[in-house]
């Protein structure tokens, strides 16, 4: 438990020191960015409250000067801005690999996970520890609705007590998730939004950190949200299937997460989300583990068909203005069976043009 409240005080220093950062670029400014969207606001200004006075507001540059909500293609013509009729949404936070905001986004989000890992893990009962992951996740939107998105990427530090999972576990880099996520479902008026992908995990992370395993693996998803009490409140949804390429050394997962939000302040806003993993099939060769791995592994472990693991959050979130996002949340399990996950902290930073 020391541990746990080490790492929150790491973690809401790290803000502290990240928020002067985002200050002095220049991101954290308040002009067009309290909700308005009339004369006073400047030719990039976009609130929802624009685009839902709006009947025809369902394309980029149909709202008038002042609401363009996809803006002119930018960065040498490749890419376009984040889409900006949806800035009173908020990211979510937990399965961060596999939860995908259904917006198209072009952003930089750094995160640092500290995961606690149960006393006895699995079936075998080894010996837990720690586990830190420094990531950065990257969203481009290369049209009004296809992003490509890279979900997964990073260097994972172990603290595990001596036993066999310290022998398994060290440091190394994470594997990378890359793939594409098209925008179904755009009203802006009403609030909802619908989105659809797939992203491969390239076996191309550290084998010594458990991440460089078989031949990769292929994630579809699907994602929605809706706009809730006037943009104070906000309903995100996602369900997703993991489907390795060689099931002979990895398992296959569904996984069910929702979050919901609702806004305290002008920039602050609270954050209850849950996750629910079932395994559909165990590897073939491997260990008698009992474990999967949630969203940051995918073991070889031959005894989890069937298992279910749902995990619970809460936390907070501060939005100084849409391009930039900060966050810090609290993440533990609500079912008997715990797989990898005693509890663990997550805070993230969201740089979005």
């Amino acid at each position: 438990m020391n541990r746990t409240f080490a790492a929150m005080f790491a973690a809401f220093a790290c803000i502290g020191l990240l928020a002067p950062v985002g200050q002095a670029a220049g991101l954290f400014h308040a002009d067009c960015d309290s909700g308005c969207c009339d004369a006073s606001c400047d030719g990039s200004c976009c609130a929802e409250s624009c685009c839902d006075a709006t009947d025809a507001c369902d394309a980029c540059g149909s709202c008038g000067s002042l609401c363009s909500c996809l803006g002119d293609m930018k960065l040498l013509g490749c890419l376009k801005p984040s889409d900006h009729c949806f800035d009173d949404f908020i990211s979510p936070m937990i399965n961060f690999v596999f939860f995908e905001d259904p917006r198209t986004l072009t952003e930089v989000r750094p995160i640092y996970l500290y995961h606690q890992t149960p006393d006895r893990v699995g079936t075998l009962g080894v010996p837990g520890g720690d586990i830190h992951l420094w990531a950065t996740e990257i969203r481009l939107a290369l049209t009004e609705r296809l992003s490509l998105i890279a979900t997964k990427d990073g260097y994972i530090v172990e603290d595990i007590d001596d036993g066999p999972l310290d022998d398994l576990l060290d440091d190394g880099w994470a594997a990378v998730n890359v793939g594409l996520k098209y925008n179904l479902l755009r009203d802006v008026r009403r609030g909802r939004l619908g989105s659809v992908g797939m992203t491969y995990e390239l076996p191309v992370g550290s084998r010594r950190a458990l991440q460089d395993i078989g031949d990769g693996e292929f994630h579809f998803f699907g994602s929605g949200g809706m706009r809730l009490h006037g943009g104070n409140a906000h309903y995100l949804t996602g369900f997703g299937v993991r489907i390795p390429v060689d099931d002979e050394v990895q398992t296959t997962s569904l996984h069910w997460s929702n979050h919901f939000d609702y806004r305290l302040t002008q920039r602050v806003y609270f954050v209850s989300e849950a996750a629910w993993w079932h395994w559909v099939s165990s590897a073939d060769t491997g260990l008698p583990l009992g474990v999967a791995g949630q969203d940051l592994f995918n073991l070889s472990s031959t005894n989890v068909t069937g298992n279910d693991l749902i995990t619970k959050n809460f936390g907070l979130k501060y939005k100084p203005n849409r391009h930039v996002e900060t966050g810090i949340a609290y993440e533990f399990p609500i079912t008997g069976r715990e797989d990898v996950i005693k509890d663990r902290i997550q805070v993230d930073l969201i740089f979005r043009l």
